[in-house]
């Protein structure tokens, strides 16, 4: 199996995804993000570019990325950027680059900065509509989604497994943004799985109680 690389949301935190990571007994980088959420700044990152580069820095062969919100949007770059060393993707309630705000997202900006006022300002900066680029990515890719998300609502999610070429949607019910935590059992299953098989076959979308 690839090595894994787990990259979270704004929320910063190296230990998102360890529940699921646990669960599915996957091994692994867990990232966290230099002044984001809780965590220090650290000299030399000052924007999502500098994200890429940490994880690129670690992409040295084949790998499996695991991602959550703006952390998508990372794995995204990546698999763009690096489409030989990327092998599969798991995308959990993300932007991934496409118009979140059109598809009818809530702006959570708000509640994030009163959660975490000492976090980098960068992180409200706007992000590009890569949806022409995301047809180029070949890598397997799982969409995990609540059907309850307000910032990232399912309808973004469906629009990633339309231009992804081999994705498959896994829609859990009741869930929001932090179906990764709060559906960790379910959740781990399907990454299992997913990072498990290596057909390049676009799957059917799952709908999950």
């Amino acid at each position: 199996m690839s090595k894994t690389l787990f990259l979270p949301g704004a929320s910063g935190s190296a230990s998102f995804w360890k529940p699921v990571a646990a669960r599915a007994e996957l091994n692994g980088v867990f990232f966290a993000w230099p002044g984001l959420g809780v965590e220090p700044p650290q000299q030399g990152i000052a924007g999502v570019d500098d994200l890429i580069a940490l994880v690129a820095s670690e992409i040295t062969e084949p790998v499996d990325i695991v991602a959550q919100s703006m952390g998508g949007l990372i794995a995204i770059k990546l698999a763009l950027s690096l489409p030989h060393l990327v092998k599969r993707l798991v995308l959990a309630a993300t932007s991934g680059g496409v118009p979140v705000a059109d598809l009818g997202g809530s702006d959570w900006r708000p509640d994030y900065f009163a959660a975490f006022p000492g976090a980098a300002s960068w992180i409200a900066d706007p992000v590009s509509d890569l949806s022409d680029e995301i047809r180029a990515i070949e890598a397997p890719t799982l969409l995990l989604w609540g059907d309850a998300d307000p910032i990232s609502p399912l309808a973004v999610g469906q629009r990633l497994s339309a231009l992804l070429p081999s994705s498959r949607l896994c829609i859990f019910t009741g869930a929001d943004h932090d179906l990764a935590q709060t559906h960790a059992d379910a959740v781990a299953v399907e990454v299992k799985r997913h990072l498990s098989v290596d057909s390049q076959d676009r799957w059917r979308p799952k709908q999950i109680a």
